[in-house]
């Protein structure tokens, strides 16, 4: 069985208080994109069972034990609640760019669970893959649900909402530069701005550019100025609204749809368009 799993941006990002717990609460539109990595999952008729999961990668690298990545824990996760899982190999094609901001390892940690749900017949209800998501991570839960959603505490409580951009295509601009996610919370000083993201989202998209704000942004901005170039870019090329997705580096575009981009980047830049 195989499975597509799409990446995300951020549709503003406030950071709005720091928890006991050590995390951030914060607020941000999810949107889905239509860039897709690709899982192969097929049963291993071993007996006995020999390492639960073989996993294998190709396309873009991925850092760390390729046996504790985010699809190899969802492996691991269901197979604790459910013994008779069988073993499996799994193959993972990387297209989405690690360390982007586009929560492409959070996809593949959900959409795995989703399959194995399904290809084993698990009877996993919508809400009961959401809590096995988000052992995985924050931003797991929304890929579970896999549409537009307002995201508050630490970005597991979901809204879905109602975003229309189908008069707009998105341009994705990754330049390759590892931002340690620690390092930008460590920089954000949290607070709960005068207007809500879900209030700010009913307004044209023309009206975004004045006060849909990515509180990464600032800190971000001073420390890679490249990154912030290539915003400054976007806008210079036509885009109706510009922003970095989570924590960067990617930075996305939103330019009408019939609307020629003229823009050349680095060759060892990541570059998408995408029609939403």
């Amino acid at each position: 069985m195989i499975v597509f799993p799409n990446c995300k941006i951020n549709i503003g990002l406030n950071i709005t208080g720091k928890r006991n717990d050590g995390y951030h609460d914060l607020e941000t539109v999810f949107y889905p994109i239509g860039i897709r990595d690709a899982i192969e999952v097929i049963e291993k008729y071993v007996h006995p069972p020999i390492n639960n999961i073989q996993c294998s990668i190709s396309g873009f690298p991925v850092a760390g034990d390729i046996e504790t990545n985010l699809c190899a824990r969802a492996y691991h996760l269901l197979k604790k609640d459910f013994p008779s899982l069988p073993a499996v190999q799994l193959h993972l094609h990387k297209a989405v760019p690690a360390g982007a901001g586009l929560g492409g390892g959070s996809a593949d940690g959900a959409f795995t669970l989703k399959l194995l749900n399904k290809k084993f017949s698990l009877g996993l209800s919508e809400n009961q893959l959401l809590e096995y998501a988000f052992q995985l991570g924050s931003d797991a839960p929304f890929f579970i649900l896999n549409k537009s959603c307002l995201a508050t505490g630490r970005g597991e409580i979901l809204e879905p909402v109602n975003i229309d951009l189908s008069a707009y295509k998105i341009l994705i601009v990754h330049p390759g530069i590892h931002i340690s996610t620690a390092w930008a919370f460590m920089n954000i000083v949290p607070a709960v701005r005068k207007k809500p993201i879900k209030e700010i989202i009913a307004e044209p998209v023309a009206a975004w550019k004045v006060e849909l704000k990515n509180d990464f942004e600032e800190p971000v901005f001073a420390k890679y100025p490249e990154i912030k170039s290539i915003k400054g870019k976007l806008y210079e090329a036509g885009a109706v609204y510009a922003s970095m997705t989570g924590s960067g580096s990617a930075v996305y575009g939103i330019f009408k749809k019939d609307f020629q981009i003229n823009l050349t980047f680095p060759e060892n830049y990541f570059v998408k368009e995408v029609m939403t």
